[in-house]
C-alpha cells in the first residue's frame, strides 16, 4: 500500500496551524485529505510569503460523516482537545490505520494510544515550522516545513504520503533526543504566554538569564529520561528566539490571547512532573508552571 500513492486515503484530524500545513502539502502534490474539525469550513487557506494554496473542503464536523476508516491519519490537535478528537479517531481508524501525532510533547504516544484500536499503529513525530492561524481558516507558514519521526516500520507510510510535497520527512535513531530538544523550545516558550509578549522578548537580559536557567533545569531532566543533549543546546534554543523576528509568536501564546486553555502540562508540565520522579529540584519550573496554570485555569 505504501507505493500506492494514487490510493492511499489519508485524513486530518485538527486543520489548525498544523493540520492547514500537512494538508496544503498533500493537496498540492494531488494527495487531497479528508479533512476533519470542530468548526465547517468549505476550504482551508495556506499563505506562504506571496503564494496561496487553498485546500478545498469541505471540512467535516461529525465523525459519523467518516464512511470508511483511513490509511493514515495526521493527528494535529492540541493536548487539550484530545477527548473532543477522540470520536474521530474511533471513526477514523481500523485494521492497519497508522496515526502520526503532530502534537507538542513527549508523551505522545501514552496519550493517545488509549484512544485507539488496537489494531491501529501509532507514531510521535516533532514538527519543525512556525505555523500560525490567523482565523477563518487561513494559516500563515514562515519557515519551510519539516517533520522528524522515529526510525519505526509504521513511519513509512507518513513518509511515502508526504514524498515529493513542501514538507521534509526525516527518520532519526536519536528520535528521543529531538523530541526533548523540541520540549525545551516549548517550554521556554512559555515565557511568552506568562508576559503577553513575542519573541523580541528574549532580547531582554534579565529574561535570557531566566530563559537559560529555566533551559538548564529541563535539560538535568531530559537527560534522566535518557535524551543525550549537550551542554550547549540551552543556548542555541536561546540563540535560536533571539534571531527570530521580534513578532513571531508561539501557538502557547496565541491561545493565551484568545482566552483557551492552555497546554501548559505537556509542554511545562511535564518537566515538573519527571523532575520529581527522577528527585531532581525544579524550582524554576515549578514557579513558571503554577502561573501558567493559573493563567489558563483561573479562577478569577
Amino acid at each position: 500500500m505504501d507505493g500506492q500513492l494514487e490510493t492511499l486515503d489519508i485524513a486530518i484530524v485538527g486543520p489548525g496551524a498544523i493540520g492547514t500545513t500537512i494538508a496544503a502539502a498533500l493537496h498540492e502534490a494531488g494527495r487531497t485529505p479528508r479533512l476533519c474539525g470542530r468548526t465547517p469550513r468549505n476550504e482551508l487557506t495556506l499563505d506562504v510569503g506571496e503564494e496561496r494554496v487553498v485546500v478545498p473542503g469541505p471540512v467535516h464536523t461529525d465523525p459519523r460523516q467518516a464512511a470508511v476508516p483511513a490509511d493514515l491519519v495526521f493527528l494535529a490537535v492540541k493536548a487539550t482537545q484530545l477527548h473532543a478528537a477522540s470520536p474521530w479517531l474511533a471513526a477514523l481508524c481500523g485494521p492497519g490505520t497508522v496515526v502520526c501525532v503532530l502534537q507538542n510533547g513527549v508523551e505522545q504516544v501514552a496519550m493517545v494510544r488509549p484512544l485507539l484500536p488496537r489494531d491501529s499503529d501509532i507514531t510521535p513525530s516533532v514538527v519543525w515550522f512556525p505555523a500560525q492561524s490567523l482565523g477563518d481558516g487561513l494559516v500563515q507558514l514562515r519557515g519551510e516545513p519539516r517533520l522528524t519521526l522515529p526510525d519505526t516500520p509504521a513511519c513509512g507510510r507518513v513518509g511515502t504520503a508526504l514524498r515529493g510535497t513542501r514538507c521534509t520527512v526525516e527518520t532519526a535513531e536519536n528520535f528521543t533526543a529531538l523530541a526533548w530538544r523540541k520540549l525545551l523550545q516549548n517550554a521556554a516558550a512559555g515565557l511568552m504566554a506568562l508576559t503577553g509578549r513575542r519573541s523580541g522578548l528574549y532580547s531582554r537580559p534579565d529574561i535570557a538569564d531566566l530563559a537559560l536557567a529555566y533551559l538548564d533545569e529541563c535539560v538535568a531532566v531530559a537527560r534522566a529520561e535518557g535524551a543525550h543533549l549537550g551542554d550547549d543546546v540551552p543556548g542555541e534554543i536561546l540563540t535560536r528566539f533571539q534571531q527570530s523576528p521580534a513578532d513571531m509568536g508561539t501557538s502557547i501564546l496565541t491561545d493565551r490571547e484568545a482566552r483557551r486553555p492552555l497546554e501548559w502540562d505537556i509542554r511545562n508540565g511535564v518537566i515538573s512532573r519527571l523532575g520529581r520522579v527522577h528527585k531532581i529540584p525544579t524550582p524554576i519550573s515549578d514557579t513558571i508552571v503554577t502561573l501558567l496554570a493559573a493563567t489558563s485555569d483561573g479562577p478569577g
